[in-house]
């Protein structure tokens, strides 16, 4: 038994060291960059990493609250709880500005015209050194 799990785990590391190594070697024999692959593989693997973290999250919170609340109410209260905080970041991501926002791409043109950088936003070279004085 032991054994064959030890044999999984290696069959399992090896098929992501391979993975890792077929995608390195198609960035490096590629001629060019395809944009709109990369961004529908970047999407995908950030989806799927996202989709992982929040089930496991999810089934913890739910295995907590059945604990305290009853099979049904717990889970009804876990679901419920999972789309109220989707809901919740969908609203920060609708009612934060654009420019502000860091997670939105921009232009360097852009970032360059904007109307609130002043020299009072611009950090000091003593709050620099003040801070790396703090941290250290």
């Amino acid at each position: 038994m032991y054994q064959e799990n030890v044999l999984f785990a290696f069959m399992l590391t090896l098929f992501a060291g391979l993975a890792t190594g077929i995608g390195s070697l198609l960035a490096f024999f590629s001629k060019s960059t395809n944009k709109r692959f990369l961004a529908v593989a970047l999407g995908f693997s950030a989806g799927v990493m996202i989709y992982v973290s929040m089930i496991e999250i999810f089934f913890k919170a739910k295995d907590s609250l059945v604990g305290s609340m009853g099979e049904t109410k717990g889970y009804v209260a876990t679901t419920v709880a999972f789309f109220c905080g989707m809901l919740l970041i969908a609203l920060i991501d609708k009612f934060v500005p654009d420019f502000e926002n860091p997670h939105e791409a921009h232009e360097v043109a852009e970032l360059n015209q904007c109307p609130e950088k002043t020299a009072a936003k611009e950090p000091s070279t003593a709050a620099l050194h003040r801070m790396g004085i703090f941290s250290a």
